[in-house]
């Protein structure tokens, strides 16, 4: 009775890591198509870069320091991230949940940041409708942005699984997919603040 019992218990782990397994590789056929996205963007992106319409570019815009206030709160976001996956192989409920606060609150400060910029730019009659160039900035960045949002919701969501379920197979095998995703947004946005703000003030 015990070898039937052991046996149906080894049968469900088995199916449970078989699932999750087959997530993961389906969230990494996702994150792949996110890349041909970006790619696309990005080309459009150095298309339309100097395509100013008489209007100014990303010397005459962009603020440099800010854009870097930005990018350390997301790249400490993605190491505080790391530590709630640390926390997650050890098993502590409590560790995961504070990393994944912190985590979020970064994120947050780095949306917030976005959107202000975004706002201040409009209000200064710089949209995306002034010029191909800032069409382009807007779309690549407010894609990213887009990213980052959806993201945050991923994170608060899973913060109030945690809390109610505790550390299952199935949170487990979805704060694998957001450790994915959100790091993916990490590289992506060194791509963009590469590309975009330190050559175009340059």
């Amino acid at each position: 009775m015990s070898a039937q019992i052991l046996s149906v218990a080894q049968h469900h782990a088995g199916a449970h890591e078989s699932a999750g397994s087959n997530k993961l590789f389906g969230f990494w056929i996702y994150l792949m198509s996110d890349c041909i996205l970006f790619a696309a963007i990005f080309a459009t992106y150095a298309v339309l870069s100097h395509n100013y319409a008489g209007g100014p570019g990303g010397k005459e815009l962009f603020h440099l320091p800010y854009v870097l206030v930005e990018t350390m709160l997301l790249l400490t976001s993605s190491l505080t991230y790391g530590f709630a996956m640390l926390a997650l192989h050890r098993g502590s409920k409590q560790q995961v949940l504070l990393w994944l606060l912190v985590t979020f609150l970064l994120g947050l400060g780095f949306f917030g940041m976005e959107i202000n910029e975004f706002r201040q730019l409009i209000a200064e009659g710089h949209g995306p409708q002034r010029s191909g160039f800032l069409s382009a900035f807007f779309t690549l960045v407010g894609t990213h942005g887009a990213h980052i949002f959806f993201g945050l919701i991923w994170m608060a969501v899973m913060m109030l699984q945690l809390a109610l379920g505790g550390l299952t197979a199935v949170t487990r095998t979805r704060l694998l997919c957001l450790s994915l995703f959100w790091h993916f947004l990490d590289v992506i946005w060194i791509g963009v603040f590469t590309i975009v703000f330190l050559m175009g003030v340059m």
